[in-house]
Protein backbone atom coordinates (compact mmCIF):
# COMPACT_ATOMS: atom_id res chain seq x y z
CA UNK A 1 0.00 0.00 0.00
CA UNK A 2 1.30 3.54 -1.29
CA UNK A 3 1.63 5.77 2.10
CA UNK A 4 1.87 9.31 2.61
CA UNK A 5 5.17 9.57 4.56
CA UNK A 6 8.12 11.26 2.12
CA UNK A 7 10.43 8.85 2.26
CA UNK A 8 14.02 10.51 1.50
CA UNK A 9 15.28 10.04 -2.19
CA UNK A 10 11.71 8.04 -3.03
CA UNK A 11 11.34 7.71 -6.87
CA UNK A 12 8.09 6.21 -7.61
CA UNK A 13 7.89 4.43 -11.17
CA UNK A 14 4.94 4.03 -12.83
CA UNK A 15 2.84 3.97 -15.93
CA UNK A 16 0.99 7.23 -17.44
CA UNK A 17 -1.79 7.30 -15.14
CA UNK A 18 -2.59 10.48 -13.74
CA UNK A 19 -3.50 9.55 -10.38
CA UNK A 20 0.36 8.69 -9.97
CA UNK A 21 0.74 12.48 -10.74
CA UNK A 22 -1.38 13.82 -7.41
CA UNK A 23 0.15 11.41 -5.11
CA UNK A 24 3.88 12.76 -5.99
CA UNK A 25 2.38 15.87 -5.62
CA UNK A 26 1.51 15.29 -2.19
CA UNK A 27 4.43 13.03 -1.23
CA UNK A 28 7.58 15.00 -2.68
CA UNK A 29 8.58 11.66 -3.94
CA UNK A 30 10.33 12.12 -7.36
CA UNK A 31 8.38 10.50 -10.28
CA UNK A 32 9.65 8.17 -13.33
CA UNK A 33 7.65 6.67 -15.91
CA UNK A 34 7.98 3.20 -17.96
CA UNK A 35 9.57 4.09 -21.73
CA UNK A 36 7.37 0.41 -22.27
CA UNK A 37 4.15 2.19 -21.72
CA UNK A 38 5.19 5.50 -23.94
CA UNK A 39 6.36 2.92 -26.88
CA UNK A 40 3.04 1.26 -26.51
CA UNK A 41 1.28 4.65 -27.34
CA UNK A 42 3.47 5.03 -30.44
CA UNK A 43 2.47 1.08 -31.36
CA UNK A 44 -1.12 1.81 -31.43
CA UNK A 45 -0.45 4.55 -33.65
CA UNK A 46 0.91 2.35 -36.17
CA UNK A 47 -1.79 1.59 -38.33
CA UNK A 48 -2.56 5.07 -38.85
CA UNK A 49 1.08 6.79 -39.28
CA UNK A 50 3.46 3.48 -40.38
CA UNK A 51 6.38 5.53 -40.87
CA UNK A 52 6.74 7.85 -38.71
CA UNK A 53 6.02 5.20 -36.10
CA UNK A 54 8.97 2.74 -37.85
CA UNK A 55 11.39 5.79 -36.92
CA UNK A 56 9.81 6.32 -33.47
CA UNK A 57 10.33 2.31 -32.91
CA UNK A 58 13.57 2.24 -34.41
CA UNK A 59 14.92 4.65 -31.70
CA UNK A 60 13.16 2.92 -28.98
CA UNK A 61 15.58 -0.36 -29.90
CA UNK A 62 18.15 1.63 -30.28
CA UNK A 63 17.42 2.96 -26.72
CA UNK A 64 16.99 -0.77 -25.14
CA UNK A 65 19.98 -1.31 -26.49
CA UNK A 66 21.69 0.53 -24.10
CA UNK A 67 19.99 -1.15 -21.35
CA UNK A 68 21.01 -4.84 -22.68
CA UNK A 69 24.21 -3.96 -23.10
CA UNK A 70 24.27 -2.80 -19.38
CA UNK A 71 22.96 -5.87 -18.33
CA UNK A 72 25.44 -8.00 -20.58
CA UNK A 73 28.22 -5.94 -18.65
CA UNK A 74 26.67 -6.36 -15.43
CA UNK A 75 27.66 -2.69 -14.62
CA UNK A 76 26.09 -1.27 -10.76
CA UNK A 77 25.97 2.22 -9.34
CA UNK A 78 28.75 4.87 -11.17
CA UNK A 79 29.71 2.85 -13.56
CA UNK A 80 25.98 2.41 -15.16
CA UNK A 81 25.02 6.08 -14.46
CA UNK A 82 28.15 6.80 -16.75
CA UNK A 83 27.41 4.34 -18.97
CA UNK A 84 23.60 5.38 -19.60
CA UNK A 85 24.78 9.18 -19.41
CA UNK A 86 27.16 8.75 -22.21
CA UNK A 87 25.07 6.33 -24.61
CA UNK A 88 21.72 6.83 -23.64
CA UNK A 89 21.06 10.71 -22.80
CA UNK A 90 22.18 11.63 -26.31
CA UNK A 91 19.26 8.70 -28.00
CA UNK A 92 16.73 10.34 -25.57
CA UNK A 93 17.42 13.95 -26.49
CA UNK A 94 17.70 13.01 -30.35
CA UNK A 95 14.36 11.24 -29.42
CA UNK A 96 12.94 14.24 -27.81
CA UNK A 97 13.95 17.01 -30.72
CA UNK A 98 12.63 14.72 -33.43
CA UNK A 99 9.24 14.49 -31.62
CA UNK A 100 9.06 18.54 -31.49
CA UNK A 101 10.30 18.43 -35.42
CA UNK A 102 6.91 16.30 -35.73
CA UNK A 103 5.26 18.88 -33.98
CA UNK A 104 6.27 21.75 -36.26
CA UNK A 105 6.22 20.36 -39.06
CA UNK A 106 2.89 18.59 -39.41
CA UNK A 107 -0.58 19.72 -37.99
CA UNK A 108 -2.15 16.67 -37.21
CA UNK A 109 -5.47 16.78 -35.64
CA UNK A 110 -5.36 16.00 -31.53
CA UNK A 111 -7.89 13.32 -32.07
CA UNK A 112 -4.84 11.73 -34.69
CA UNK A 113 -2.87 8.66 -32.61
CA UNK A 114 0.02 9.49 -34.14
CA UNK A 115 -0.65 12.91 -32.30
CA UNK A 116 -1.72 11.33 -29.08
CA UNK A 117 1.52 9.14 -29.16
CA UNK A 118 4.27 12.65 -29.33
CA UNK A 119 2.38 14.47 -26.96
CA UNK A 120 1.93 11.43 -24.33
CA UNK A 121 5.66 11.65 -24.40
CA UNK A 122 6.13 15.22 -24.80
CA UNK A 123 4.46 15.37 -21.63
CA UNK A 124 6.03 13.12 -19.69
CA UNK A 125 9.51 14.00 -20.57
CA UNK A 126 10.96 14.63 -17.01
CA UNK A 127 9.73 11.60 -15.83
CA UNK A 128 10.76 9.43 -18.78
CA UNK A 129 14.38 10.56 -18.28
CA UNK A 130 15.31 10.71 -14.52
CA UNK A 131 16.23 6.88 -15.16
CA UNK A 132 19.13 9.00 -17.01
CA UNK A 133 20.17 10.52 -13.75
CA UNK A 134 19.56 7.55 -11.43
CA UNK A 135 21.58 4.06 -11.56
CA UNK A 136 19.06 2.46 -9.44
CA UNK A 137 15.88 3.43 -11.64
CA UNK A 138 14.55 0.58 -14.35
CA UNK A 139 13.85 2.12 -18.01
CA UNK A 140 10.63 0.44 -17.70
CA UNK A 141 8.06 -1.38 -14.70
CA UNK A 142 8.40 -4.42 -17.23
CA UNK A 143 10.01 -6.35 -14.62
CA UNK A 144 6.66 -5.08 -12.08
CA UNK A 145 4.16 -6.26 -14.08
CA UNK A 146 6.22 -9.94 -14.68
CA UNK A 147 5.86 -9.99 -10.92
CA UNK A 148 2.16 -9.16 -10.54
CA UNK A 149 0.96 -11.52 -13.10
CA UNK A 150 0.66 -14.12 -11.00
CA UNK A 151 -2.39 -12.55 -9.35
CA UNK A 152 -4.40 -11.57 -12.19
CA UNK A 153 -3.49 -15.31 -13.41
CA UNK A 154 -4.79 -16.68 -9.97
CA UNK A 155 -7.88 -14.16 -9.61
CA UNK A 156 -10.10 -17.43 -9.18
CA UNK A 157 -9.00 -18.06 -6.17
CA UNK A 158 -9.50 -14.93 -4.22
CA UNK A 159 -12.17 -14.11 -6.50
CA UNK A 160 -14.64 -13.93 -3.51
CA UNK A 161 -13.16 -12.90 -0.37
CA UNK A 162 -16.17 -12.04 1.64
CA UNK A 163 -15.15 -8.59 3.04
CA UNK A 164 -13.54 -5.51 1.98
CA UNK A 165 -11.02 -5.85 4.55
CA UNK A 166 -10.12 -9.01 3.34
CA UNK A 167 -9.50 -8.36 -0.01
CA UNK A 168 -7.44 -5.12 1.19
CA UNK A 169 -5.40 -7.69 3.40
CA UNK A 170 -4.99 -10.06 -0.17
CA UNK A 171 -3.30 -6.78 -1.56
CA UNK A 172 -0.59 -6.12 1.31
CA UNK A 173 -0.06 -10.03 1.32
CA UNK A 174 0.66 -10.02 -2.47
CA UNK A 175 2.47 -6.54 -2.59
CA UNK A 176 4.80 -7.67 0.43
CA UNK A 177 5.58 -11.49 -1.46
CA UNK A 178 6.42 -9.68 -4.83
CA UNK A 179 8.52 -7.50 -3.20
CA UNK A 180 10.60 -10.06 -1.31
CA UNK A 181 11.35 -11.58 -4.73
CA UNK A 182 12.15 -8.20 -6.09
CA UNK A 183 14.46 -7.89 -3.98
CA UNK A 184 16.02 -11.76 -3.87
CA UNK A 185 14.12 -12.82 -0.31
CA UNK A 186 13.11 -16.04 0.26
CA UNK A 187 9.11 -15.18 1.33
CA UNK A 188 8.93 -17.78 3.44
CA UNK A 189 12.25 -16.46 5.11
CA UNK A 190 10.97 -12.90 5.62
CA UNK A 191 7.24 -13.50 7.03
CA UNK A 192 8.75 -16.07 9.71
CA UNK A 193 10.98 -13.54 10.65
CA UNK A 194 8.68 -10.48 10.95
CA UNK A 195 6.01 -12.45 12.57
CA UNK A 196 8.22 -13.22 15.46
CA UNK A 197 9.76 -9.71 15.52
CA UNK A 198 6.96 -7.63 14.81
CA UNK A 199 5.56 -7.81 18.63
CA UNK A 200 8.71 -6.28 19.75
CA UNK A 201 9.41 -3.41 17.35
CA UNK A 202 9.12 -0.51 18.20
CA UNK A 203 6.12 1.07 16.20
CA UNK A 204 8.23 4.36 14.88
CA UNK A 205 10.41 2.18 13.34
CA UNK A 206 7.60 -0.43 11.67
CA UNK A 207 9.45 1.06 8.08
CA UNK A 208 12.85 -1.13 8.85
CA UNK A 209 10.44 -4.34 8.48
CA UNK A 210 9.70 -3.88 5.11
CA UNK A 211 11.48 -5.97 2.86
CA UNK A 212 14.20 -3.77 0.98
CA UNK A 213 14.86 -2.50 4.54
CA UNK A 214 14.82 -5.48 6.53
CA UNK A 215 17.02 -7.41 3.82
CA UNK A 216 19.90 -4.77 4.79
CA UNK A 217 19.38 -4.59 8.66
CA UNK A 218 18.32 -8.55 9.86
CA UNK A 219 18.13 -10.38 6.14
CA UNK A 220 21.62 -12.03 7.27
CA UNK A 221 20.68 -13.47 10.22
CA UNK A 222 16.59 -14.21 10.40
CA UNK A 223 14.54 -15.32 12.95
CA UNK A 224 13.45 -19.05 12.48
CA UNK A 225 11.20 -21.49 13.79
CA UNK A 226 10.68 -24.83 15.15
CA UNK A 227 8.21 -25.67 12.51
CA UNK A 228 10.24 -25.04 9.64
CA UNK A 229 11.94 -28.53 10.66
CA UNK A 230 9.23 -30.19 9.78
CA UNK A 231 8.89 -29.04 6.49
CA UNK A 232 10.52 -31.18 3.51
Amino acid sequence: MLGLTPVERGVLLSDGYGAYGAYVARTGLTHAQCWAHCRREFIEAEQAEPAPVAEALRQFRELYAVEARIRARKLEGPAKLAYRRRHARPLVDTFFAWIEHRFEEHGWLPSNPLTQALAYARKRRAALEVFLDDPDVPIDTNHLERALRPIPLGRRNWLFSWTELGARHIGIVQSLLITCRLHGIDPYVYLVDVLQRVGRHKAAEVAELTPRLWKARFGDQPLGSDLGLAVT
